[in-house]
């Protein structure tokens, strides 16, 4: 297997972003976490960036909350000259810093008392992760901490990271918008004048569509926004060139199953299409034995031998029956184990044989979950073991 050495990785000082995706429910926000905190007591100074709804970011750093603002994260050893500080992406709150930079104060408050507006930055598909790159391109450009830790959406449409900004932009920039927003920009009976002109069709049966009310409401917000129009695609384009460039890398994190390694090669190939730099597969909850010795076969036999024992006649100077079920049952878990364990090495090898230039790194199965900074030390000192 091809090993993945994180911690030259987050040693380099030329690795400025380290992107985590990967599908729903296979530790990627502990991972991203684990991995900023390492990179921290190693002498970088990092940001964590999760986009990921869920609050054990925030746990698990000791933080009450998280918000739109970097926070910094107490009881990190710093003494190798590093930080950490974490943010949860707040999509509204970065939709209104882009309205409020970008136009001036009246027009941007227009702007945010738009009916359309308030809807477009709560929950438009795709604008969640247009402000995410829009919050990566802005911690970026600040030039305040050398390492930015960025935590994607579950599933795959985590490559919606990719495609939002295109999307979005598309529809802001479009053609059917800029016809949309001409009545509002002519104003009074130029409107009038133009709808007559032929318009008045088309307006009238998307009135019909949307309603009279929406469609005002478009027309007015897209007229108030137009000071911004191209920046939308100007500043997505500049973060995705971002992506690719030198300097950053992604990380594809996944479990040792069949679905979600399956959903890692999709990453994958993805990234290599869209040339994405990818730096390797983060696999996690790995489990191993150190009794690899008794085959799942002879623990079987030994454990239907002994519960034979613990039900049949008692025996003078025999072990008692409770503790023959004991060792029983402790020889079917090892079983059991040594049964995922062949599971997960054939789901692995599947893997490693189609993309043998991917680098691994693995992380042990832990036996609880991490909710603190020492459990997120273990798992950066399993990444860090390769």
């Amino acid at each position: 297997m091809n090993r993945l050495e994180i911690d030259a990785l987050i040693d380099d000082p030329g690795t400025r972003i380290l992107v985590c995706c990967g599908s729903g429910g296979v530790g990627k926000t502990t991972t991203a976490a684990a991995l900023g905190l390492r990179a921290a007591e190693r002498g970088r100074d990092v940001v964590v960036l999760t986009i990921d709804p869920a609050r054990r970011l925030a746990q698990s750093m000791g933080l009450t909350e998280l918000d739109n603002t970097p926070r910094r994260v107490v009881d990190v050893d710093e003494t190798k000259g590093g930080s950490l500080h974490a943010m949860m992406l707040d999509m509204k709150r970065t939709f209104d810093e882009i309205v409020e930079q970008h136009a001036d104060p009246e027009r941007a408050q227009q702007i945010l008392d738009n009916p359309f507006y308030q809807s477009l930055s709560a929950g438009f598909a795709g604008t969640q992760e247009y402000m995410a790159m829009e919050k990566l391109g802005q911690l970026h450009a600040t030039g305040e901490w050398d390492l930015i830790v960025v935590d994607t959406p579950p599933s795959r449409s985590a490559l919606d990271f990719l495609d939002a900004p295109q999307r979005l932009g598309s529809f802001l920039d479009g053609r059917l918008i800029r016809i949309l927003s001409a009545p509002a920009k002519v104003g009074g009976r130029g409107a009038l004048k133009f709808l007559s002109a032929g318009m008045g069709l088309m307006t009238g049966a998307l009135s019909k569509v949307v309603g009279t009310h929406l469609l005002t409401d478009i027309q007015t917000f897209v007229a108030a926004l137009d000071t911004t129009f191209g920046g939308f695609r100007k500043r997505a384009d500049a973060t995705y060139k971002l992506l690719q460039a030198r300097g950053t890398s992604f990380l594809v994190v996944a479990a040792p199953e069949k679905d979600a390694l399956r959903e890692a090669a999709y990453f994958v190939d993805r990234l290599g299409a869209e040339r994405m730099p990818l730096a390797g597969l983060v696999l996690n909850r790995v489990h191993a034995t150190r009794a690899g010795r008794l085959s799942a076969e002879r623990s079987l036999a030994a454990a239907e031998s002994l519960t034979e024992q613990a039900d049949g006649e008692p025996v003078e100077d025999a072990p008692h029956p409770t503790d023959l079920r004991l060792v029983a049952g402790l020889l079917t878990l090892h079983a059991e184990r040594l049964r995922v364990i062949d599971r997960e090495e054939r789901t692995r090898t599947r893997f490693t044989s189609i993309h043998p230039e991917v680098r691994v790194a693995e992380v042990p199965a832990l036996p609880g979950d991490v909710h603190d900074l020492d459990g997120l030390r273990v798992i950066g000192a399993s990444l860090g073991a390769g």
